[in-house]
């Protein structure tokens, strides 16, 4: 596209920056997004540099500031701040008062213990303060990645979540008011600086910009830990059933949550059933079509609770809601016939052979709705040809289990599984990876129909959008991947 000499900046266009590249590039670059992640929300809090670097904060008066370390306070309807640079003061600012905070030393700034790259945004809200980290969509990832999967993954795997979590994350722009996503599992796993490695930051520059799309939009990309043996449609969970988002075959058959078992002594059963005074029973009273709880009535001492699926288990902190249950009288006691199941271990802080040191928790939006949404029939395989499908998801029975007359029973749950089961399973990435799968054959076996495409915020033929690389000086066209 030929440009008269010279290109000017074009300034906002639907949010994004247009600038002129050179006068003989003939090209205009889109600025890379900018996230807003929520990192802290806090009564107070301490921000400091890493080393010589000052940090340089800007909201204090007319000019940007040169600081060691800035800690700020709400009190007495003020901002109380501790400023530390070539000395010591105090101060007292509006509690309308925004504080940009920002430093040129590529290792970061400190809050609390952990290190963000960007700039960190100090405001007042009704709860304390909140701190929003503003950084380039290609920075956040590569912390993203490394909180969300152990970095020693195969890469293939590493890479899914690096397109998951890359369209996942442009998709919530703006929707939140004053920033986009939560550090938490709220959103995305996000740990700044320290999450990021040299695996994960390959797998993020790999992947540079390509996004997941369904009918020209970006996609609903939620993603979990382990779905214990077959995903689930996201109608059978949450209001919408969306086409890209049905029920798939699973291959995490080795994950350390793919099965697990829990029990509940009656006192720890009357403490999340005040209403009932505990539990005489758990009565199913429907599921998925992969066997997950939609509602379920337990019965106690005092009457009857009818839950949904999430309800129950938030009363109860379990991993999924793909999980049978029996009253036994003791933990020596056998369960009913064909359970067979292994004890859980929770695996935080020690590795296995497949590398994982946490849980992984993937985006966590959990809910049940009762609709009787289902998507259509798929073939499982289409994206794998030559690779086994898992064996089928095991039958978890409908089973109503009484409470002895003469003494109290214990709980027993039996689960499979981590996380609401839609969309990606990491584990079930990590194992496709390790029988050969690449990262495009992953994405389409979880996310049915889509197509993986580079991200453009402005549909507009007539343009040609580059993508800034994290290298100085080069820019890359957005052309088809």
């Amino acid at each position: 596209m030929a440009l008269p000499a010279p290109l000017w900046a074009m300034g906002l266009v639907g949010g994004v920056t247009l600038t002129a590249v050179s006068p003989a590039a003939e090209v205009i670059a889109v600025q890379e997004p900018v996230m807003r992640v929520l990192v802290l929300e806090a009564s107070a809090l301490r921000l400091r540099a890493d080393a010589e670097q000052p940090l340089l904060v800007a909201g204090l008066g007319s000019r940007e500031q040169r600081l060691r370390a800035l800690s700020v306070r709400k009190q007495r309807g003020q901002l109380r701040l501790t400023l530390e640079g070539r000395s010591r003061r105090s101060l007292s600012l509006a509690l309308q008062r925004e504080l940009r905070v920002r430093s040129a030393d590529p290792r970061g700034i400190w809050l609390g213990k952990r290190r963000y790259r960007g700039e960190l945004r100090v405001r007042s809200v009704d709860a304390g303060l909140q701190v929003v980290n503003h950084l380039r969509v290609e920075d956040y990832l590569a912390s993203v990645v490394g909180s969300e999967m152990p970095e020693s993954w195969p890469l293939a795997a590493l890479q899914a979540q690096a397109v998951a979590a890359r369209t996942y994350a442009l998709a919530q722009q703006g929707k939140a008011g004053g920033f986009d996503l939560k550090a938490t599992v709220a959103s995305q796993v996000y740990r700044g600086v320290e999450s990021e490695t040299a695996n994960t930051l390959k797998a993020v520059e790999s992947t540079h910009s390509l996004v997941l799309v369904h009918g020209g939009k970006l996609i609903d990309a939620v993603f979990h830990s382990s779905s214990g043996g077959a995903t689930e449609a996201s109608g059978a969970v949450w209001s919408k059933q969306l086409p890209y988002l049905v029920s798939v075959p699973d291959h995490d058959q080795h994950s350390p949550v793919h099965q697990w078992d829990v029990w509940f002594e009656p006192h720890q059963l009357r403490r999340a059933f005040r209403e009932t005074g505990g539990v005489s029973s758990i009565d199913v009273l429907g599921t998925t079509g992969t066997g997950r709880i939609r509602q379920a009535r337990v019965q106690g001492p005092r009457g009857d609770l009818l839950l949904s699926g999430k309800q129950l288990r938030q009363r109860l902190g379990l991993k999924s809601t793909l999980v049978r249950f029996e009253m036994l009288a003791s933990k020596s006691a056998k369960p009913g016939a064909g359970v067979g199941r292994q004890r859980f271990v929770h695996s935080l802080g020690k590795r296995n052979s497949a590398g994982a040191g946490t849980v992984l928790m993937g985006s966590w939006r959990d809910g049940a709705t009762g609709k009787s949404l289902f998507a259509p029939s798929v073939d499982a395989n289409a994206s794998f040809i030559g690779l086994t499908p898992p064996p089928p998801l095991p039958s978890l029975p409908v089973r109503s289990t009484r409470r002895s007359r003469h003494q109290p029973l214990m709980l027993l749950a039996m689960g499979q599984g981590f996380g609401h089961g839609v969309g990606m399973s990491q584990w079930g990435a990590h194992g496709l990876a390790q029988r050969g799968a690449d990262f495009r054959q992953i994405l389409n076996h979880y996310y049915r129909g889509v197509e993986i495409v580079p991200y453009r915020q402005l549909q507009n033929s007539s343009l040609a959008f580059l993508w800034r690389s994290r290298q100085p000086g080069i820019v890359e066209r957005m052309g088809d991947a």
